[in-house]
């Protein structure tokens, strides 16, 4: 599993750097992004550097169907109206920073929800204002301060009434 996912990060390196070869592709789903092992953060451009370091070109134009167009920090501009945290209960004893954030700092966050889903690994899915899934992110490895910085900056604070 973790030679997978190196090779899928190499991939998405290599994805990157064909981006500017100005290779126009359609778009994939979220869901179908998440299967092929890409998160939706990445850059086109980042797909034209893994292009530079990955020969597969099947992978490469994978990278592509799956990247966000670059654009004036195109990646710090979006912003989400909430998220779940998708988890196996089951699981969670292997996953302490985790539970720390669930028990102690997710109620810093009002719009995003825990969701316990059997055999899920824990990632975040990030929600458009009408409330459908935009977006997926594992976060096995993440740090609690990761989490939490990464929810300041993507998801918007509600509104006051």
């Amino acid at each position: 599993m973790k030679m997978k996912a190196l090779i899928y990060g190499v991939a998405r390196l290599v994805i990157l750097a064909a981006l500017p070869l100005g290779i126009a592709l359609e778009q994939l789903s979220s869901r179908e992004c998440e299967n092929l092992g890409f998160t939706g953060l990445a850059l086109c451009s980042d797909c034209n550097t893994f292009a530079e370091y990955v020969k597969d070109k099947e992978l490469v134009s994978d990278c592509l169907k799956c990247c966000t167009e670059d654009s004036n920090d195109a990646t710090t501009k979006i912003r989400y109206s909430g998220a779940f945290i998708e988890v196996c209960m089951r699981k969670l004893v292997f996953y302490p920073e985790i539970v720390g954030f669930i028990e102690e700092e997710k109620d810093q966050f009002p719009s995003v929800k825990v969701q316990y889903v059997f055999n899920s690994p824990p990632k975040l899915i990030m929600l458009d204002d009408a409330g459908q899934h935009k977006e997926t992110i594992r976060i096995d490895n993440w740090k609690r301060e990761h989490i939490l910085q990464f929810l300041r900056e993507k998801v918007k604070p509600l509104a006051a009434d």
